[in-house]
């Protein structure tokens, strides 16, 4: 409530001002909440997860860790909002809700008697302070690509924006501090500078002679077998950053195996929608994928299929320069490319469309703007062998229109719905 009051004043104030104002609105937010629920985080071990990709995928995978290492977790990210066993979808729009929600998530975990609250933290929640005066346990930090550019000013901004929460790790209250960065990532060395107590990381090498194929991930860590049904490089990394964490954590290898390998599935993240009709010989995949680098690692991943692939970009300011670079990725990657709505806000969804169109060389694309219709489009052109990749929105609720109107939705669900529907009449 106070953020879209908070948007209405933007639009009757010098932007000048504004900027200048917002850092001591968010920062005295942080605060109150702080004080309003006794700063939680003092009595509870929190891990965070930082970084462009996987963030919420690597806590979906150290919650099933530390699960089957016999705690009780509290899990906030983009996915869902749990504590012990019970679990609600993230219906917000956003990572990270307000200062009051997240302060008032972690004394809830607390009261619970979780042993830890496991955060995801996104460039956006550091930039306007919704990680301050939370004295955090350890970071984990996935890899860092160019994204929100137009929202921080530069990719060295946004950069900044994740260091601050490594900064806040190091000034942490906690007796033991601990980082774990993608060492195979170029920026990995910033996360290092900050001083903390002990400093890990992990690379594609850990995984010794690993399997990637469409029936899942089998790789070695600590000479400890572990076979996962989620398949793409991507979630290697992801377990690898998880697996290293919750290592320094002393949870045993075994454990670590028990948990990889019992998460089957995470919601809107190369997420198979598969009917009990016996007439699917193909695939159907919801995804997030909402970058070019993202995009690729999920198109590369059903590499040898046809590629039916319904893709579209956001609106509202929202890295503009990214449309084309997409469109690029597709046009390499995918057989047959259907573009649509995604989340236009106050933009006109057919320029956004318009602005991906350059970056298309050698595929002729559909453009079908009612995403319904284009899901139900790509599903009908998918043969035996075939994967219909639908990518953008993931577990998102609502396609974001004008004026904050906000329609109803779920890929995975029109998804599902659209191929029942197909499956019926072949």
């Amino acid at each position: 409530m106070l953020d879209n009051i908070l948007r209405r004043i933007k639009k009757f104030i010098p932007k000048e001002l504004f900027n200048a104002l917002a850092p001591i609105y968010h920062f005295g937010l942080a605060l109150v909440g702080a004080l309003i629920y006794r700063f939680p985080s003092k009595r509870i071990t929190v891990i965070a997860v930082t970084g462009t990709k996987g963030k919420s995928s690597t806590s979906e995978m150290l919650s099933s860790i530390f699960e089957a290492d016999g705690k009780k977790t509290a899990l906030l990210n983009t996915i869902r909002f749990k504590i012990g066993d019970n679990s609600k979808p993230n219906t917000r729009k956003m990572t990270v809700p307000g200062r009051f929600f997240v302060q008032k998530f972690i004394r809830q975990a607390v009261d619970a008697h979780c042993n830890m609250v496991i955060l995801e933290l996104s460039s956006e929640a550091a930039k306007q302070f919704r990680h301050k005066f939370i004295d955090l346990d350890a970071l984990v930090f996935t890899n860092l690509s160019p994204e929100h550019i137009e929202s921080h000013g530069s990719f060295e901004k946004y950069k900044q924006a994740k260091l601050s929460i490594a900064k806040a790790l190091s000034r942490s209250s906690k007796k033991r501090v601990i980082v774990v960065v993608n060492g195979d990532d170029k920026e990995y060395k910033a996360f290092l500078n900050y001083g903390v107590d002990e400093a890990y990381s992990f690379s594609i090498k850990d995984a010794g002679l690993y399997k990637n194929d469409s029936d899942g991930l089998k790789f070695v860590f600590r000479n400890t077998t572990i076979a996962s049904p989620l398949v793409g490089i991507f979630n290697l990394y992801n377990m690898l950053g998880a697996a290293t964490l919750a290592s320094a954590f002393g949870v045993k290898a075994e454990n670590i195996k028990k948990g990889l390998e019992g998460l089957s599935i995470i919601r809107g993240r190369v997420e198979f929608i598969k009917s009990e009709n016996q007439k699917q010989d193909f695939d159907v995949v919801v995804d997030y994928a909402h970058t070019s680098g993202s995009l690729e690692a999920l198109y590369k991943t059903f590499e040898g299929k046809k590629k039916i692939c319904v893709l579209g970009n956001t609106g509202g300011g929202r890295d503009k320069w990214k449309r084309p670079e997409m469109a690029k990725v597709a046009d390499e990657y995918c057989d047959e490319v259907i573009l649509t709505n995604e989340d236009p806000y106050d933009e006109d969804p057919k320029k956004i469309i318009e602005d991906m169109l350059p970056g298309f060389a050698k595929r002729k694309v559909t453009i079908i703007m009612n995403r319904r219709e284009a899901i139900h489009e790509a599903i009908k052109r998918a043969k035996r062998g075939n994967a219909v990749l639908i990518t953008g929105k993931g577990t998102d609720p609502y396609i974001m229109g004008a004026d904050g109107e906000k329609t109803p939705w779920s890929d995975e669900k029109v998804a599902r719905e659209e191929l029942e529907k197909i499956l019926e009449v072949k």
